[in-house]
């Protein structure tokens, strides 16, 4: 476990109470498979997160999208549906040879952010954004962080700001 790691997971220190509150909430996974294995990592190290704070894989949705740019999307489906009481938007975004990685990062961030906030339901930007793959397999649970584990750690502690806020 690196220092990153670790201090996420000091910051992440839930409660009973909160663990409660979240395990009897129903949680969504967004998916860009542009990079199914890398994917499928952001996915694991995602369901290992919710399962320290006690939620069980029934009460995880995974939804998976072409790509990053699909993500923003599958979120607004998953807010609007009003079963879920977060969704953590995962994924892989690799500096090419043109613009288009510029375009695709800014736009996922923008639509992910615009879902949780017009939505009011939490939504994590969970996607990692690099020049190269040893970078992204790096942070897809690799030896710097687990993006997908943090993604879920930061929509759980939103939906735990909420109820905090809201009631």
């Amino acid at each position: 476990m690196t220092d990153d790691e670790k201090t996420w997971t000091e910051m992440f220190e839930v409660s009973e109470e909160e663990k409660e509150f979240l395990s009897r909430k129903e949680w969504a996974i967004c998916s860009a498979t542009f990079y199914e294995d890398l994917s499928d990592r952001l996915i694991a190290g995602a369901i290992e997160g919710f399962a320290e704070a006690g939620v069980t894989l029934a009460s995880i949705q995974t939804f998976k999208v072409p790509g990053a740019f699909e993500l923003p999307y599958a979120a607004k489906a998953c807010a609007g549906a009003g079963a879920f009481a977060g969704v953590a938007c995962l994924g892989v975004v690799i500096r090419g040879e043109t613009d288009h990685y510029d375009y695709v990062c800014s736009e996922a961030a923008r639509g992910i952010q615009d879902v949780g906030l017009s939505s009011g339901v939490p939504c994590a930007f969970g996607v990692i954004t690099c020049d190269t793959r040893e970078q992204a397999e790096a942070r897809a649970g690799g030896d710097k962080r687990d993006q997908g584990r943090h993604a879920a750690y930061a929509v759980m502690s939103a939906a735990l700001v909420r109820k905090k806020v809201l009631g």
